[in-house]
């Protein structure tokens, strides 16, 4: 085992587990003799280390409950507490975003083109990649560990209540997302943000999340993924998400096959909403440039013509696409041009950190939070299109609950070699078990076990620094992507 894999975090948030009257005190943001607020600089000086042992008290607090691999298809305990907590959730305006690919992208594309128009925002994405704040943004920025810590122990009275409630009625208490969602409601009113952006963490019509009443209702590409709790198929998948449309709503959509327009079109009639999706409500064009690529974006009410998109892949381009529909839709309804200018800085300062980005040099190294076959096909074009690295080598580790042999066949054409590892969770597909698979879909003289992440990732650098242009291209799994990031910034493989 490499030594770089004997400090991997033992547990991850994917896969760690495992009414009563209240009272009527309102809840004061922000420990006792501690001002928070919009005056007070949440990202101020450094951290002190014991800012970060606190910050990961609380994630370990956190992990204490059923995991993300686990979650309840219900709402009322959410709203349970955030109803004690004086509805945080109502002191803002919201977009929510859902679909199977692209959410993350697209969720902090529309926060940074919110941040363009001088408006204060606040983000919760999942899952993270290396630090927990990750998840919960303000102003583009990870909340501080202080304000992290402060705000964690001001709900703690309202989680209790709700946990005790629910034992009582035989019922899990409040898991790690539900503890979250509820957490990063808290934060954004305390900051206070003008408007949050709110990624779905499954489905759509019993996430956590949907205790939120959106002004606008955001669909990236929806596809077959956790199947066994969503739906065996796109149709049953979309009426799921479809939940989160509010009534009188705008709702913008990605291109969908038509089983999915259907089901976005009953499900907006039935709320009197208005339903924009790309093809006929508004479009992209896109060409290769340096450091990403230039895109011409037909939006709903402007066209803004060749912006600088530091993110490689169409997949990407479409995103940015969604991300100004979703914005104009929120800012005029879809009847006003958005400034251009501030178009080309909301997307040119845009970031999507673990997709398709480079994170070593000397070889390049990529990595790509691609984890079904949908995001495996887009990866593939995105190596095939704004790349020329010879050989390709690719370190590949998954969950058990993944298509493995779907995400392998699309990376084969542009793949020479994979390294075959076990991700860093407990859910992972065990590396030999995967290596079967890999066999399969390109014979053997292709595929290498290296069951430690820091072995893999090792084997694949020596081998692309063989030729002056190969390249390691990790993918598969977050939690892979995320270890990998971990060891390639303590290593330095981009100075």
């Amino acid at each position: 085992m490499s030594e770089r894999d004997e400090s991997m975090p033992e547990r991850d948030p994917m896969s760690d587990p495992d009414e009563q009257a209240f009272g009527e005190d309102e809840p004061s943001f922000g420990p006792e003799g501690l001002e928070l607020g919009p005056d007070t600089p949440e990202f101020g000086p450094e951290a002190t280390e014991e800012d970060r042992e606190e910050a990961d008290r609380v994630y370990e607090e956190l992990l204490e409950r059923l995991g993300e691999g686990s979650p309840q298809p219900r709402l009322e305990p959410v709203r349970r507490a955030v109803e004690l907590l004086g509805d945080p959730h109502r002191a803002h305006a919201v977009i929510h975003v859902t679909g199977t690919n692209g959410k993350t992208s697209t969720s902090r594309m529309i926060e940074s083109l919110l941040r363009a128009h001088g408006l204060r925002t606040g983000l919760l994405t999942s899952p993270h990649l290396v630090r927990f704040n990750e998840r919960i943004l303000i102003d583009g920025e990870p909340i501080s560990d202080e304000r992290l810590v402060a705000n964690w122990n001001d709900i703690q009275p309202y989680l209790r209540m709700v946990d005790d409630a629910l034992e009582k009625e035989g019922e899990p208490r409040l898991t790690f997302f539900e503890a979250i969602v509820i957490l990063a409601f808290a934060a954004f009113a305390d900051a206070p943000v003008d408007v949050a952006v709110v990624e779905v963490g499954m489905g759509g019509e019993w996430d956590a999340t949907n205790v939120v009443e959106s002004q606008v209702a955001v669909f990236t590409p929806i596809a077959l993924d956790h199947q066994s709790r969503l739906g065996n198929t796109v149709e049953e998948i979309a009426r799921t998400k479809s939940g989160i449309i509010k009534p009188l709503s705008q709702v913008v959509s990605a291109a969908q096959v038509p089983e999915v327009v259907g089901e976005l079109g009953r499900a907006a009639e039935l709320t009197e909403s208005s339903l924009t999706v790309e093809g006929p409500g508004f479009s992209v064009s896109t060409a290769p440039g340096v450091g990403g690529q230039l895109v011409t974006i037909r939006g709903r009410a402007g066209e803004y013509r060749e912006v600088f998109l530091p993110l490689y892949g169409e997949h990407q381009a479409h995103n940015a696409a969604l991300a100004v529909a979703a914005v104009e839709s929120f800012l005029g309804g879809g009847t006003s041009r958005l400034e251009p200018d501030l178009v080309a800085e909301g997307l040119g300062s845009a970031t999507s950190p673990g997709r398709l980005q480079l994170v070593g040099v000397e070889p390049s190294v990529l990595v790509d939070a691609a984890h079904n076959p949908h995001g495996a096909q887009s990866l593939a074009a995105a190596l095939s299109t704004y790349f020329s690295f010879s050989p390709v080598v690719a370190v590949v580790g998954t969950l058990e609950d993944k298509d493995a042999e779907g995400m392998l066949r699309a990376l084969e054409p542009v793949v020479d070699e994979f390294v075959v590892t076990t991700a860093p969770s407990e859910r992972a597909l065990d590396a030999d078990d995967l290596a079967a698979i890999a066999v399969k879909v390109a014979g053997a003289d292709r595929v290498r076990v290296e069951p430690s992440v820091g072995a893999a990732i090792d084997a694949a650098r020596d081998q692309a620094s063989e030729q002056e242009n190969g390249a390691v291209v990790v993918f598969g799994s977050i939690t892979l992507v995320g270890r990998v990031l971990e060891i390639a910034a303590d290593e330095n493989w981009k100075p």
